[in-house]
């Protein structure tokens, strides 16, 4: 499996972008699981086993503003069409560097795989773990080229008492020091971007995530 994705992941998380020159890389999956689109300031990634020539020939086919092509939604069915994907949205990325020593919220630490969001964790994540809170659930897991990503969920009785951000941050605290999470979320769901950059994750991109037909690797499991 290609490297390139992990490098320009690594990059991003720097702070150091690809060149906005409305230019579009494609770069192979990481893994057999991962494929999609990402979008920087002015500069796409592609990321898909498929022939680069078709994807930029796509791109070039593909109507409205060129430097928002790749993330039309024109080219991405033409893309799901041709590997046999589905998508479920257009996210918006952020990221944010590791905090040292344990988080100052109180977690407790599961290992139920049957537990709606681990089993939801393990359809795109390896070596999954979560931790509830008092009002609150922390997923963290190895996502796209194994970067760390972290998901929160806030019960709605506890909403509006801080409780989203001192999740995500949280998640800082749980990844090895001198390491980065990511963070996934709509656009629109605004509560879910606020709780991010309240805990000091930064906006880098959009991702267009394709799922395969079939969810289940073999090589996919909970954290032990």
């Amino acid at each position: 499996m290609s490297d390139a994705l992990t490098w320009i992941l690594a990059a991003a998380e720097r702070g150091e972008f690809p060149p906005p020159d409305g230019m579009t890389t494609v770069v192979p999956q990481p893994s057999e699981r991962d494929a999609g689109v990402l979008a920087f300031t002015a500069h796409s990634v592609v990321f898909t086993d498929e022939d680069p020539e078709w994807v930029r020939d796509t791109l070039a086919a593909t109507s409205g503003d060129p430097l928002a092509a790749s993330m039309n939604p024109g080219f991405l069915s033409a893309l799901m069409a041709r590997t046999g994907r589905s998508m479920n949205t257009i996210d918006l990325l952020s990221v944010a560097p590791s905090r040292s020593g344990p988080p100052e919220l109180p977690l407790r630490e599961i290992e139920d795989p049957d537990h709606p969001r681990v089993a939801r964790a393990l359809q795109h994540r390896d070596d999954v773990r979560v931790w509830t809170a008092d009002g609150g659930v922390l997923v963290l897991g190895r996502g796209v080229a194994g970067r760390w990503e972290a998901a929160v969920e806030v019960d709605l009785e506890a909403r509006g008492a801080g409780l989203g951000p001192r999740l995500a941050d949280a998640a800082r605290h749980l990844i090895p020091d001198g390491g980065h999470v990511w963070a996934q979320k709509s656009p629109g769901n605004a509560r879910s971007v606020r709780t991010f950059q309240l805990a000091g994750f930064r906006p880098v991109g959009s991702e267009a995530l394709l799922l395969p037909a079939d969810r289940d690797f073999p090589h996919r499991s909970p954290h032990r």
